[in-house]
């Protein structure tokens, strides 16, 4: 009898003392992130009788039947594509506001209304120069403004394609690293400390690779996982291909490719930044269709027309570079306010200082019938309401990510309060198991003191 207690006894102290090691590590690493707290599953020992009697069960302590990761898979996977959704919706909102401040903030708006206005004074009196010179002034001042306009687009654009380089960059160092560990669990001992601690590894890799893309996963039977994304294969057992990033040099925007092999994914910050780019692109042309159109209307009135000194009208816009007039290099033609065709043509005779506005008016007309300052609110509008769209689904999205981290949380998180409670409950079952072995020991030491 005695025998038996002393092993009853000491199972229990080896169970007990087991379990205190792992409530002191979720203790020490409750706010480590990516850690997942363990629990001890004990189970009974339990022996069958000799022979002839197989029947008969003794009980013989307990045992640590395995060390048990509280994550469940399916809310793992839930964070993952919530949080993937989650940082698309925060990195498209951030580059749509970043877009939406270059064209307000440029003025270009009121710039362009600027020089509409400066034209309407001026038929007040078509031959005073002050007023000429205010539409010169005007019209300077709107090009200057739709090269500042597409300045500050380009900027923007060029603040995507760096944070989708980095994010790029992040995808690799995080794939080749999820590769190693791959290649570790399946050398780690079944439910070991390096195994455990090797699964927090990979599900924190993966957890932070979706808030880059979408990442669809396949676990194997030794633990390890296979990442695709768009279909392709990412990470495959110890092997990471390589992401990439392609920038086009037309309009800015980006693809993505693994291996050379073309890849669309859904979600996820990089997807995010792809789609501000294509609504930058968006934006941009309509900023281009407004320069180039209103330039060349401009341009072919006043050569319909002449200018103070008599002579035919020249062209009021050129481009500083390039094949064609965009928002980017569109520039006055002249300074000399004299050469604002306001009188209609009439050739073989000179009309130097003619007060005859008939073109001037059909100036105001021509650029009335293209709208530009019409184009240009409706352009900002349609941003802005894209913003404020955006930010309606960033904000559902942002509070579905956080209520399955939440739900994660309070199965995988390690409470303070519920560890404390653990620690003393097997320090009093550590001590209890030593004086079960104690007073097997006096038991037995009264047995060979019988005389």
């Amino acid at each position: 009898m005695a025998s038996d207690l002393l092993s009853i006894g000491k199972s229990g102290a080896m169970a007990a003392r087991a379990a205190l090691d792992v409530t002191a590590q979720n203790i020490t690493n409750a706010s480590t992130d990516g850690y997942i707290r363990r629990s001890v599953i004990q189970a009974e020992v339990s022996s069958a009788g000799g022979t002839g009697r197989a029947a008969d069960i003794s009980l013989s302590g307990v045992r640590i039947e395995r060390l048990v990761r509280n994550a469940d898979m399916f809310r793992q996977a839930e964070v993952r594509r919530t949080g993937s959704d989650s940082a698309r919706a925060n990195a498209e909102v951030s580059g749509l506001e970043n877009i939406e401040d270059a064209l307000e903030q440029s003025g270009v708006y009121n710039a362009v209304v600027g020089f509409e206005s400066s034209l309407q004074q001026l038929a007040s009196d078509a031959t005073d120069p002050a007023l000429r010179a205010s539409v010169v002034e005007s019209a300077r001042t709107m090009t200057r403004t739709m090269n500042i306009a597409a300045q500050s687009l380009d900027q923007a654009g060029q603040g995507l394609q760096f944070e989708a380089t980095d994010g790029v960059n992040q995808i690799n160092i995080l794939s080749a690293e999820l590769a190693r560990v791959n290649l570790r669990l399946t050398r780690a001992a079944d439910a070991s400390s390096d195994q455990t601690t090797l699964l927090d590894q990979r599900d924190h890799l993966l957890e932070e690779m979706s808030k880059y893309v979408d990442v669809a996963t396949t676990f194997n039977a030794d633990d390890t996982v296979s990442v695709k994304v768009g279909g392709v294969d990412l990470v495959s057992n110890g092997t990471a291909k390589t992401f990439s990033m392609d920038v086009s040099a037309t309009d800015g925007t980006i693809s993505f490719k693994i291996d050379g092999a073309a890849v669309t994914p859904t979600s996820g910050g990089l997807v995010g930044k792809q789609q501000a780019l294509d609504k930058l692109k968006e934006v941009r042309t309509g900023l281009d269709t407004i320069a180039s159109t209103l330039a060349a209307k401009v341009n072919d009135i006043q050569d319909d027309g002449e200018d103070l000194n008599g002579d035919q009208g020249t062209a009021m816009f050129t481009y500083s570079s390039g094949t064609a007039i965009t928002a980017a290099n569109i520039k006055l033609a002249f300074e000399d306010g004299a050469k604002i065709a306001t009188a209609p043509l009439t050739p073989l005779v000179s009309n130097a200082g003619s007060r005859d506005q008939s073109n001037l008016a059909a100036l105001m007309s021509g650029i009335s019938s293209v709208d530009p300052a019409g184009k240009t609110d409706k352009l900002i509008f349609t941003i802005s309401s894209a913003v404020q769209g955006r930010k309606v689904t960033r904000d559902a999205l942002d509070a579905i990510a956080s209520t399955a981290k939440i739900t994660l949380q309070a199965q995988a998180g390690v409470s303070l309060d519920n560890e404390a409670a653990n620690l003393v409950r097997y320090q009093q079952a550590f001590q209890a198991s030593g004086r079960v072995m104690q007073v097997a020991s006096e038991i037995f030491d009264s047995i060979l003191g019988i005389k």
